[in-house]
């Protein structure tokens, strides 16, 4: 029987961390659609143990995420599991928004914009990490296309209200996440959203 540890809205441009214990599941439910989820995990006992953006696309040949993808860390060993997804794809190559990424591409004037590396490092602090325990991230949700010549970008989304991705803790997992408070391209429809955290245990 599925049991609900925790169940939390997490406010638009908010950070918000927890645990999972090995087995348990994390849904992340875009509730206004097209917000992107800026996200790190770590393993919870050793945090130097953490996600890794290239032994995760080495392993599964692939640079998007959607069901059965496993996100390892640089040694190869499995962090989460995605075992449902209702959006079809998500985005391992595109960053983190920060004041200095903003002021490089949108103009000086948005240098002073929250942007989802302070996110994380609010919210890393509360658990001992700094800038140097930063690095590539998943953005959930967040559609950015690759072309046959290489070239990217960040495009709008292809998420809807109410879709969901799921992710089982294969071992116990630190999960930092930031709801995305970038309003400077389409990544959340320029209008960032509330999304929606819940924790079950006993069963995905």
């Amino acid at each position: 029987m599925t049991t609900i540890i925790s169940d939390t809205e997490v406010a638009a441009r908010a950070p918000y961390s927890t645990v999972l214990r090995e087995g348990e599941t994390l849904a992340i439910i875009d509730l206004g659609g097209n917000q992107a989820v800026d996200f790190l995990c770590y393993d919870a006992a050793d945090t130097a143990k953490r996600y890794s953006a290239a032994a995760t696309i080495a392993a599964q040949r692939n640079i998007f995420l959607t069901t059965g993808s496993v996100l390892r860390t640089g040694e190869g060993a499995p962090l989460l599991t995605v075992v449902e997804d209702t959006c079809g794809r998500h985005d391992t190559i595109g960053g983190a928004c920060s004041k200095e990424s903003n002021s490089l591409r949108y103009g000086q004037h948005t240098r002073y914009q929250h942007a989802c590396v302070e996110n994380f490092l609010t919210e890393g602090a509360k658990w001992g990490l700094g800038k140097r325990d930063l690095v590539s991230n998943v953005n959930w949700y967040m559609n950015v296309p690759v072309e046959q010549d290489g070239t990217l970008g960040i495009v709008d989304g292809i998420s809807a209200p109410g879709l969901e991705v799921k992710l089982r803790a294969e071992t116990d997992v630190l999960v930092l996440v930031s709801n995305c408070p970038q309003i400077n391209n389409p990544c959340n429809g320029f209008d960032p959203t509330p999304v929606r955290m819940i924790v079950t245990g006993g069963g995905a």
